[in-house]
């Protein structure tokens, strides 16, 4: 799903995202629910950044990647943590591109993420490649999503990858195996 955001676009810098996990769910400019085989989602564009919230039999778990006031984390490059009976990983990058370059990836996102069913990206007024946008899918019994935040007057594309799945117990220590 494709949208225009109606609002400015205020979070102007990638180096002022941040990263936080268990946050209640924030107000959104628009929202996509998904549902996974057992898992609900739900993707959220707040302002040039974003909220998934997930809920499974198990629990929920709640991300956010945006320009938080007060927050002291900023966006990590990687993260690994167990979340009740998850396994939670999380990895982000930031691409610098030229113009050029930059109009083309904006333009094959906003494609490949406008036509699938669990897709939703929101472009701000004023420019064609500002925008976020968020993909979710299932896999081997694991939810994924990537998000990519754009910041066309620094030519920089935030991309995340999320993968949130069921923690493998590990084989006790003097157990048979066979």
């Amino acid at each position: 799903m494709l949208t225009t955001l109606k609002t400015a676009y205020t979070d102007t810098r990638a180096a002022d995202l941040a990263w936080a996990l268990g946050r209640e769910p924030l107000p959104a400019l628009a929202c996509l629910d998904v549902e996974l085989t057992d898992a609900k989602l739900q993707l959220r564009l707040l302002g040039a950044s974003h909220q998934v919230l997930l809920e499974e039999e198990r629990g929920s778990c709640s991300e956010t990647v945006a320009c938080i006031p007060g927050s002291s984390t900023p966006l990590p490059l990687g993260v690994a943590k167990r979340v009740g009976d998850w396994e939670y990983e999380f990895a982000a990058r930031v691409e610098v591109l030229t113009p050029g370059s930059f109009a083309g990836r904006a333009q094959e996102l906003l494609a490949l993420v406008a036509d699938h069913p669990h897709g939703l990206a929101g472009v701000f007024p004023g420019s064609p490649h500002a925008f976020t946008a968020l993909l979710a899918q299932r896999h081997e019994g694991q939810v994924l999503w990537r998000t990519w935040h754009a910041y066309p007057q620094d030519g920089q594309l935030v991309a995340t990858r999320t993968r949130v799945g069921v923690r493998v117990p590990a084989p006790r220590l003097g157990a048979s195996v066979g």
